[in-house]
């Protein structure tokens, strides 16, 4: 018996969402009294695949696949899961994990429940917590199948540091010629960035800055607090900024540790996909706007005046710590 972890890899490096979703089925084989295996997929040097043992793994899968396809991936990761009796299968609500997770669940005829945001409990079935209604709700589920496909949603769980070493298990995994009809014909990967579905600190400016002119101080706050920086839909679709920086019910849900919304009046999509961020920060000269009764802190004022000031703080701030 076990619990199964997708470690996802981009370019031969583990993500922060792997290293989390590691530390969560961790923390779930603890609570069933059963190990924590992971399966990584691609071409990942040892050391890192040893690694995650300091973040609960026992032993590691390692399945060298040329090429990703869901088909694909879902199939080796459902081998291994069978192979180890796996009681649980974790896998990061990402882009890849959402392609991956419900076809390893049809796999292995399994329950699934997605945007988990919470470890589960056992005192009255195996329930965990997910999201629902874009983030404005919480629903708790049992999932009454043998064997259990979490997906959990990034930044919902820590990573956790136990020490140690995991063993690696080179496996050629079976994958059958229907697993390579999807073809992949180009891929363009944004780099330099911090992944806004990963960061913990997201600076996001709406119309409310009047052109791409001035997003130079929404860069510089964001680059100051080592932050991800965002747009609301209106600005990604006048071209100001690019859409993978959309965030909301029709762009990208996030969920950061702070979210710092400069100019954005706060349309019920836009706040769907970023109400979930553990602290909110609105920054708008009407005091009327929607996003002043989500936000934890509101400042009433023009951006023009307000960012330069909150610039100057996080630098002093910076300063001080450092």
């Amino acid at each position: 018996m076990s619990v199964l972890v997708f470690a996802e890899s981009v370019d031969g490096k583990f993500k922060k969402s792997t290293l989390e979703a590691v530390s969560y089925a961790k923390e779930t084989a603890t609570l069933l009294g059963t190990k924590t295996i992971a399966v990584s997929i691609g071409n990942v040097a040892e050391a890192d695949l040893k690694a995650l043992g300091n973040n609960g793994a026992e032993a590691v899968y390692a399945i060298n696949l040329d090429k990703f396809t869901p088909e694909a991936y879902s199939a080796a990761i459902a081998e291994v899961a069978k192979k180890e009796s796996a009681q649980a299968v974790i896998i990061s609500n990402t882009y890849t994990g959402k392609s991956v997770a419900p076809r390893v669940a049809v796999k292995l005829d399994a329950g699934i429940a997605s945007g988990v945001v919470a470890l589960p409990t056992t005192s009255n079935g195996f329930v965990v917590r997910k999201s629902v209604f874009s983030g404005k709700a919480f629903a708790d589920v049992t999932v009454t199948t043998a064997t259990k496909v979490l997906a959990i949603t990034p930044n919902s769980y820590q990573i956790n540091n136990y020490g140690g070493e995991a063993a690696v298990i080179n496996h050629d995994a079976q994958v059958g010629a229907d697993a390579w009809k999807t073809q992949t014909v180009e891929v363009n990967r944004v780099t330099g960035k911090i992944p806004l579905t990963e960061a913990e600190l997201v600076v996001s400016a709406g119309r409310g800055m009047k052109g791409p002119e001035n997003w130079g101080m929404i860069e510089e706050l964001a680059a100051t607090l080592g932050a991800a920086t965002a747009c609301s839909k209106p600005v990604s679709d006048m071209h100001w900024r690019p859409h993978d920086e959309h965030v909301g019910q029709t762009g990208i849900t996030i969920k950061p540790n702070l979210y710092i919304a400069v100019g954005i009046s706060g349309a019920i999509q836009h706040l769907a996909g970023v109400s979930s961020s553990k602290v909110i920060v609105a920054v708008n000269k009407d005091p009327e706007a929607p996003f002043f009764k989500a936000a934890d802190y509101g400042i009433v004022g023009d951006a023009f005046e307000i960012v330069p000031k909150l610039i100057e703080a996080a630098k002093k701030l910076k300063a001080t710590s450092n």
